[in-house]
């Protein structure tokens, strides 16, 4: 028989000891953490030659995958997944723990694996394609280097070269002088130029807010970019407030019209501001014609600014800057060379006729802690107040080191061949049969429709136009999953969706034309 005091007592002696076991393995714990922080405390964090090591093969891995496989026409655009397969393939769950080098690495080569090839010669699916090899050296070294572009203390270097990159812009616009700043993104540039066209006029906005305001209009064409609306939402001018004007046949906005909507929005009692014009609207790659405009905007004294996010860069090529003859006359102008210039995103300026301090004056905050006026250096050279941000990333290394490269020659040069392989395809088009473009394009934006057979010959049918709706997003599916390139299709207006290919990129070839049309026609004959 068992005596249960006996067991309760011998019980209660074993809970002791490993009460104390524990609490004697606790100390030693918590010391051992003790002496490992005072170790730590006296090493850095980081192990160079760790990390250096990691980042090696990670070079090799982004070299191999992106820059070598990604530029391959051999290999595909994409590698398409469905969001949820893709998650599982990518492991996308942050944990408590970290991970070894080695699976560290083969993430590195599933982002790069499973991300669009916007380097491939046959992606044509936005207004960004391609790599330049010098501009890429830039964006290594700014991410290297880390910097923020608003104090010369902290960015001595790119405050002097981001001044000397706008000035050559400025140049080439036909301004002398000016002011300017790279913003992140062209619809911020656009947003910007909004500001300051109202700061312009009315100065108390800045101090007063919305109070009391007068009904402010913008006006900008019907192509124009959807920043416009945005921006006028941003800012509090409402985007009711924006006013379209209807554009030609050929995309361009109809100066007589603007003319008179500016004479109707004063008769209701509005106060008309600005006028944003396109050079290159997104669709089409229609221009506005600036000279036109500038007549209309003096008249009435309003801000003229031209969005030429997109086809600013044509102002290299003594062969096609006549289409933006008359951009001297602007106010302001917004450029982003991360676009035809193929310098990597984001690189976007907004190029000012302005030389008393506008921006500055719209922007600043005089934070005392960053803009002291009393620095050893002349303050002038701090830029910060000029931008809504704080931080500020550079991106004027890979447009300096890219055009440094090149030279302003070679950008012409490259603009040139965009244009030629956009007319070598025009013409490609015309002789095929089922290719209809949309219209005769002045740019490098091709429109056109496919019409498979079996809706050749059927224009006059009730459903044609349904039908061929749906051709282009069928399209885009079946190339998508195959992998084999990109090519956006879109509505406009009355149109039925067409497709839009862009062709500019400098790593593209003839051959690379000739494939688009045998692509699409071999994706789409059997619909």
């Amino acid at each position: 028989a068992f005596h249960r005091p006996k067991f309760v007592y011998f019980c209660n002696i074993w809970k002791c000891l490993f009460m104390r076991l524990t609490l004697l393995s606790n100390s030693t714990t918590v010391e051992g953490q003790e002496s490992r922080i005072l170790r730590d405390l006296n090493e850095p964090l980081v192990d160079h030659a760790e990390g250096q090591l990691f980042l090696n093969d990670a070079f090799k891995i982004i070299m191999e995958e992106v820059l070598c496989k990604g530029t391959d026409i051999k290999q595909k655009v994409c590698e398409w997944k469905e969001p949820e397969e893709l998650s599982l393939l990518l492991d996308l769950e942050l944990r408590a723990t970290g991970e070894p080098r080695e699976r560290l690495l083969q993430r590195v080569k599933d982002v790069a694996k499973y991300s669009i090839k916007t380097s491939h010669p046959r992606f044509f699916n936005q207004l960004f394609a391609g790599v330049d090899y010098h501009a890429l050296a830039g964006r290594f070294l700014t991410e290297a280097l880390n910097t923020n572009l608003y104090t010369y203390e902290v960015a001595p270097v790119f405050v002097l070269m981001e001044n000397e990159v706008l000035r050559g812009m400025r140049q080439l616009v036909g301004w002398t002088e000016g002011d300017g700043i790279f913003c992140p993104g062209g619809s911020v540039s656009n947003m910007y130029a909004m500001n300051l066209a109202r700061y312009q006029l009315l100065p108390d906005v800045k101090r007063q807010g919305l109070f009391g305001l007068p009904r402010l209009n913008v006006f900008t064409s019907s192509e124009s970019h959807y920043s416009v609306k945005k921006a006028a939402a941003f800012l509090g001018i409402g985007t009711d407030n924006v006013i379209f004007v209807k554009v030609d046949d050929g995309g361009r906005m109809d100066p007589v019209d603007l003319d008179e909507k500016i004479k109707l929005a004063k008769s209701q009692g509005a106060v008309p501001f600005l006028v944003s014009c396109t050079c290159g609207t997104t669709v089409r790659g229609a221009f506005d014609p600036l000279d036109l405009i500038a007549d209309v905007c003096e008249k009435h004294k309003l801000w003229m600014h031209v969005d030429a996010a997109w086809g600013g860069s044509v102002l290299f090529s003594k062969q096609h800057a006549h289409l933006m003859q008359g951009v001297n006359r602007a106010n302001s102008v917004a450029w982003n060379p991360h676009k035809m210039l193929a310098t990597g995103l984001q690189c976007s300026a907004l190029l000012l006729q302005d030389t008393m301090n506008l921006l500055r004056n719209c922007h600043s905050a005089n934070a005392t802690y960053l803009f002291q006026q009393d620095k050893f250096y002349d303050v002038k050279f701090d830029v910060g107040d000029k931008s809504v941000q704080c931080s500020r990333k550079v991106d004027c290394l890979k447009f300096w080191l890219m055009w440094k490269a090149v030279g302003s020659n070679g950008f012409a040069d490259r603009v040139d061949k965009a244009f030629s392989h956009a007319g070598y395809l025009v013409d490609q088009i015309k002789k095929r049969e089922g290719f209809c473009l949309l219209q005769e394009p002045d740019f490098v934006n091709i429109c056109f429709w496919f019409i498979p057979p079996s809706l050749r010959g059927k224009e006059g049918n009730a459903d044609y136009q349904d039908r061929l709706a749906k051709v282009a997003p069928v399209i885009k599916e079946r190339m998508m999953k195959q992998g084999t390139m990109m090519v956006g299709y879109q509505p406009l207006g009355n149109k039925v969706n067409f497709f839009r290919l862009v062709v500019f990129s400098p790593v593209l070839s003839q051959k690379d034309m000739d494939f688009v049309i045998d692509e699409i026609e071999r994706l789409g004959n059997d619909l």
